[in-house]
């Protein structure tokens, strides 16, 4: 056989497939692999005279020429036109004559008279005779040009893509590896190649050889699984991967091995990821400004800022402040810094609690720690990597530093409280599981969170200073129970109220009067506060200016009611009782007040059905007095509002609730019943003050 000078350009096509890879020999046993069918490559046998002494199949379907009608007949004038014989016998004759295999394409004539251009391949063969023959093996050039089309372009797809393509055998061996996933995974295919999957991927937390041999054995396609993972060449960060796996198959339908794509989706993952961050800082923000302030109780405020950071900002949150600022005093600009602890909240059980200061407590650190330099330099601290030596700075104590490093604490963040140009303490955030490190969002985070805390907490600091205040004026203004009363037995209770505008205007007293009386009076000023603590401070030393004069009750309550002229809280209810032991009674009379409960042995408890009267202030109204036995045994209890008064219940089964408490203590020493009474009806945190004297006619 031969060509024409045309076809020359064949003999390149022809190298380029000879330079391709061995391929491993099948088993015996092994399908075909279906390339041979694709080509339907001919063979035909021609004997030293160039006649044809073998006819493939695949040639009548090539030529067009049955065996019957080939064999035996000269090649050259069968299939080559007139034109091209001379140089076809030359090329012949070359293979037999020096055994040079020979390749290339050119035109031949079918059987119908069509030209086609083939691809041949000619050799020399021997046999055991010593006889030459020459092999033809042919297939139509354009069936060539398309599979090496195919070919190449599936090869410049897999290298140029920019989607990471692995292809592995039927043991999950790594068999090809194009460089887009060389790029995404930070592995080259020198590292993967004849290496069996589990091998490769032990960065992923699943288990990927269990899940791509599901995909072997069943031919289920998993697509687009989105996976997270920190992969060798960024081993620090997390990375979005979409992956699919699918099974490869031949033609016949013969298992070659699994393919598997991956698609860096990081950007997105991180974008989305960020995304949700905004929202969980909006909600988080939103969340304490709804929480944070509910009360102007100081540890209260700060329990809610700690509980609210953890865990979507921290693992661990403490609330420390400076105890200076508690004080009301300046904090010094140098040298330790004293903290009082206020709240420590945890996202999980954890030692980073237990390195924490007890709330309540005062802790002492020294100007190199960095709480101390977070309050002086009126700046966030942000360590988002911490070392040991690190912890020893966040720490008190070593033990304590020990303890944060045993919990795993990892990153630390601590932003003041700075409420009104004055720096009120700390906000100190620690992470332990949660495994990212803090960053500057964080701390801009953190900031605005402390920034409208400090504000709740320096309500909550001035809001005790005047509690404390008026607690203190209130207390002041109170007297002392009289250590021997004639023909008494007195005890008396103050419990303020929970809140600061609530305290000031209850009083009781005890006063000792001339032949052996006594005068017993319990005030309530309609006010709240400073202001009405003071009201109440001159309306109870003006009570006890008349009581000395040896006033009546009605009598008494009449000056007082003109008193209240010149004060600023003018409505008052108020109960004057004198007891004269020698008479063996009572005399009683209110001025708006609820009225007393009386307790005599043998009877049950009862209100006193009195003349109510008018409140002090409300002028021009005369007060009437009632006097009843009052003998020994007998107990009178007199309060104000606050004890029986809420607002769920009814004033009247209030009452009711008050005299079964009464007669559950009967008997009782008065100090215990005072006790046991206030603790039924009205727990401490009311939102009234209470006063309440008891007093029992002694023999």
């Amino acid at each position: 056989m031969g060509t024409t000078d045309s076809s020359r350009a064949g003999d390149d096509r022809s190298a380029s497939r000879r330079a391709g890879g061995a391929r491993s020999a099948p088993g015996p046993a092994a399908p075909p692999s279906g390339l041979l069918d694709l080509l339907s490559v001919a063979a035909v046998v021609l004997n030293a005279d160039g006649q044809v002494v073998f006819w493939s199949p695949k040639a009548e379907e090539l030529f067009g020429y049955t065996a019957a009608e080939a064999l035996g007949r000269y090649a050259a004038p069968l299939m080559v036109h007139e034109e091209h014989r001379d140089a076809v016998i030359k090329l012949f004759a070359e293979v037999m004559e020096f055994g040079t295999d020979w390749a290339g394409a050119f035109p031949i004539r079918r059987k119908d008279g069509s030209t086609r251009m083939v691809e041949f391949r000619n050799m020399r063969l021997l046999d055991d005779l010593g006889d030459t023959y020459v092999l033809g093996l042919a297939a139509d050039q354009a069936a060539v040009e398309r599979v090496e089309r195919d070919a190449a372009l599936a090869m410049r797809l897999v290298s140029q893509s920019p989607i990471g393509l692995a292809i592995l055998d039927a043991d999950l061996r790594y068999v090809a590896v194009n460089p887009a996933l060389e790029r995404i995974t930070g592995q080259s295919a020198a590292d993967r190649l004849g290496r069996p999957v589990g091998e490769v991927l032990t960065y992923l937390d699943t288990d990927p050889e269990a899940r791509l041999r599901r995909v072997l054995e069943t031919g289920e396609s998993v697509v687009e699984r989105n996976i997270v993972c920190r992969p060798p060449n960024d081993p620090d960060h997390d990375h979005a991967w979409s992956v699919s796996y699918y099974r490869l198959e031949d033609s016949a339908g013969r298992v070659l091995g699994l393919a598997y794509s991956v698609i860096d989706v990081t950007e997105r993952h991180r974008a989305a990821a960020e995304a949700t961050r905004a929202r969980q800082r909006l909600a988080l923000i939103a969340k304490a400004s709804a929480s944070v302030g509910t009360t102007l109780d100081l540890v209260t405020t700060a329990c809610e800022l700690a509980d609210v950071v953890v865990p979507v900002l921290a693992d661990v949150a403490a609330v420390d402040v400076l105890d200076s600022a508690l004080a009301g005093r300046i904090a010094p600009h140098e040298g330790p810094a004293r903290f009082r602890a206020l709240a420590v909240s945890a996202a999980h059980a954890t030692e980073a609690v237990g390195a924490a200061d007890p709330p309540g407590g005062l802790a002492t650190y020294d100007s190199d720690r960095l709480i101390t330099q977070c309050v002086r330099t009126r700046q966030p601290v942000l360590l988002p990597h911490t070392t040991r030596q690190d912890l020893g700075r966040i720490a008190r104590h070593s033990e304590a530093a020990a303890r944060l490093a045993a919990a795993g604490v990892h990153s630390y963040l601590a932003v003041p409280l700075v409420a009104r140009g004055e720096v009120l303490g700390a906000l100190d955030l620690k992470r332990t599981r949660n495994p990212a490190p803090f960053d500057d969002d964080d701390a801009f985070l953190a900031w605005e969170l402390a920034a409208r805390a400090a504000v709740c907490i320096d309500n909550a600091r001035g809001y005790q200073a005047q509690r404390h205040a008026a607690l203190t004026l209130q207390r002041s203004l109170l007297p002392e129970p009289p250590s021997h009363v004639p023909g008494l037995e007195v005890a008396c209770r103050y419990q303020p109220a929970g809140a600061t505008s609530e305290i000031g205007g209850d009083w009781y007293d005890a006063i000792p009067l001339q032949g052996d009386k006594t005068a017993l009076v319990v005030g309530d000023v309609m006010g709240s506060g400073i202001t009405a603590a003071a009201s109440m401070g001159q309306l109870r030393s003006a009570a006890r200016a008349f009581a000395e004069l040896a006033l009546p009750p009605a009598e008494a309550l009449r000056h007082l009611d003109h008193l209240t002229e010149g004060v600023e809280q003018t409505i008052t209810t108020c109960i004057y009782c004198v007891y004269d032991p020698g008479l063996g009674q009572c005399e009683i009379c209110l001025a708006g007040h609820l009225p007393p409960a009386l307790m005599r042995p043998g009877q049950a408890a009862r209100l006193l059905d009195l003349p109510t009267g008018a409140p002090l202030g409300v002028g021009g109204v005369p007060f009437e007095a009632t006097t009843i036995p009052f003998r020994p045994g007998d107990e009178l209890v007199l309060y104000t509002d606050g004890l029986v008064e809420t607002r769920s219940e009814s004033i009247d089964a209030r009452l009711d609730a008050l005299l079964d408490a009464l007669a559950a203590t009967r008997g009782h020493d008065l100090e215990e019943t005072c006790d046991r009474i206030l603790k039924i009806l009205r727990p401490p945190g009311g939102d009234d003050d209470v006063a309440l004297l008891i007093a029992r006619a002694q023999p």
